[in-house]
């Protein structure tokens, strides 16, 4: 077990020992659903109180978190750590991906399994849990990959989502020819089957022989360089394939969830298919998407253009990021994740002279939430119980961790940041704790982080020192048939407005561009959230552009039967769509 150099004693309390006391006061809680100010009582790594006035035993350490927000720990569904893959393996490893990801204010992290072609299912799973178990500084699940089909994979499935093993997510991909990509009717199968054992399918949605025939024509006209990745595989690449595989996950009668959605065409073919949808559908997009831009793949120096490729690519179109945040806001998508996969310099010039051999991934386990704060709150895009639900509490309802996980609450395990923010901090390669020796943020100012960052009920970023142990983590099973997912409220889904258009303005917006950053904005978002005499207030989402012309009762925002009468600043809350279903398309 590796720990840290500060890691032995946190102000007293032995983080080794499972019998923690720790009180969060002063502070305001932050879930998807409300603000709230109270107190906070974790002991044994739980949440035993909120409140006000609570009586708490001796020897409890107390943090004041009076000017901060409480919120539930982020998670993040998509992570790549010791992944082998185009020759290369993933600097990041269980420990160091973990670690950066704690640091960052993540506290539970969902990895793929990814067995090669030919290989049992099993025999993956059990490889990755080998990997992680005595390694991870947080708790992790696992999502695991159908590369190959046959009826020896169709029964490993049912195998893998029994409680012995605890899966209930399967990820197919629509890339990668030749290597993970199934044809169309093996992808059929194998949604079909996730259908039947009340698992998730989730999909790479590329057009994998449109890439490949792409990659031979560049190729051959002499682009080698990392450009030649972004030019094979355009924005109609990612949207003809999310619509393909929204139209065989309905054909098999099954949800889906799409992952790392990456331009402005893919989230409206995401949301036309949505019309035709008898399952929900979820859109996941990165942290890469919203935090930089496809320019870098043309920039001279190769380090730079190849430590930025990822499939699908990131978009030269200098607006997708915006667009993406409010895709987020508006619910069109429903959760933001880092595809973490890093390499370090050396293993990307593998692809020096050969773009198509460049291995493929980013980093962004640690910055993930640091970047939508700044690139959606800061900007008046979001309000805080927003980004609480696209960084931690949707994943939580999709893969059945809810309210164990995504919620500060009595008897939710005691994952919880305290964020401040107003904490500012440059980002750069020199000074984060991932493995990797770029990062794709480099100098971008962000305002507002992790301040502490408790792990069941540890503190393990105490006041902006990391203190992780190696191993501390535990292996999450996620049970199948989530009622997220599976419940009854998402049998229809088929009432939704026109197509909104993909840029407007809005009284958030200068001459039709973001507003700068500015502390004052959010600032104003708390204060607008008044405290009802329970203590409880309602958040008013994304804001409005007309709120008294804004149709209410076809949002995602609805007036609270309980408070009807009151002032509507106080009895607004969020209502979250069955299966993150939006009124209107993006």
């Amino acid at each position: 077990m590796t720990v840290d150099a500060t890691a032995t004693s946190v102000s007293g309390v032995n983080i080794k020992s499972s019998q923690n006391r720790l009180l969060i006061k002063n502070g305001r809680i932050v879930n998807d659903d409300g603000i709230e100010e109270a107190d906070v009582y974790i002991e044994d790594g739980i949440i035993k109180q909120v409140g006000r006035n609570l009586i708490i035993p001796g020897g409890t350490r107390t943090i004041d978190a009076a000017g901060k927000l409480v919120m539930p720990g982020g998670i993040d569904p998509h992570t790549h750590f010791e992944l082998e893959m185009m020759g290369a393996k993933t600097a990041d490893d269980f420990y160091k991906g973990t670690r950066a990801a704690v640091a960052g204010g993540t506290t539970t992290i969902i990895d793929f399994v990814l067995p090669e072609k030919g290989q049992s299912l099993l025999e993956a799973y059990a490889n990755w849990r080998e990997k992680a178990d005595n390694k991870v500084c947080c708790d992790y699940g696992l999502h695991v990959g159908v590369t190959w089909w046959s009826p020896a994979v169709q029964k490993e499935m049912k195998q893998l989502v029994s409680e012995q093993y605890g899966v209930n997510s399967f990820k197919m991909f629509m890339a990668y020819r030749n290597t993970w990509m199934l044809d169309d009717y093996d992808l059929y199968c194998a949604i079909e089957t996730c259908a039947e054992l009340k698992a998730l399918p989730q999909v790479h949605a590329e057009n994998g022989h449109i890439i490949a025939r792409n990659t031979e024509k560049l190729l051959a006209a002499g682009v080698t360089r990392p450009e030649g990745h972004q030019l094979s595989r355009d924005e109609e690449v990612e949207s003809e394939a999310v619509n393909r595989a929204c139209v065989i996950a309905n054909q098999a009668n099954s949800p889906l969830y799409i992952v790392h959605m990456m331009s402005k065409s893919a989230v409206r073919a995401l949301q036309l298919a949505r019309n035709k949808q008898k399952q929900p559908v979820y859109g996941e997009t990165l942290a890469a998407t919203v935090g930089t831009d496809g320019t870098h793949y043309r920039n001279s120096c190769f380090r730079h253009a190849a430590a930025h490729v990822l499939s699908p690519p990131l978009r030269p179109d200098p607006s997708t990021p915006q667009a993406m945040v409010e895709a987020l806001a508006d619910d069109h998508l429903q959760l933001i994740g880092s595809d973490n996969c890093t390499f370090h310099e050396k293993d990307k010039e593998i692809g020096k002279g050969n773009f198509s051999k460049i291995p493929n991934g980013v980093n962004g386990v640690e910055d993930r939430m640091t970047i939508l704060w700044q690139k959606g709150v800061n900007t008046g895009i979001m309000d805080p119980c927003r980004f609480v639900a696209v960084t931690s509490s949707s994943a939580a309802k999709i893969f059945n961790l809810w309210p164990q996980k995504g919620r500060v609450a009595v008897n939710s395990d005691a994952d919880i940041v305290v964020w401040d923010p107003r904490l500012e901090k440059t980002i750069t390669a020199a000074s984060h704790k991932q493995a990797v020796d770029f990062n794709i943020f480099e100098g971008q100012h962000v305002v507002g982080g992790p301040q502490y960052v408790i792990v069941n009920g540890r503190v393990c970023l105490d006041d902006g020192e990391l203190r992780v142990v190696e191993g501390l983590g535990k292996f999450l099973k996620t049970p199948i048939n989530s009622p997220y997912v599976y419940g009854e409220q998402n049998l229809s889904h088929g009432d939704h407005d026109l197509l909104e258009p993909l840029s407007r303005d809005s009284p958030d917006r200068v001459n039709g561009s973001s507003v700068p950053t500015d502390l004052a904005l959010v600032n104003k978002h708390l204060e607008g959230l008044s405290v009802t005499s329970s203590g409880c207030s309602t958040p008013t989402g994304r804001k409005m552009r007309d709120p008294m012309q804004r149709d209410l009762q076809n949002s995602t925002f609805s007036i609270s039967k309980e408070t009807e009468g009151l002032d509507t600043k106080t009895s607004v809350r969020v209502r979250n769509p069955p299966g993150g279903k939006s009124s209107g398309l993006w």
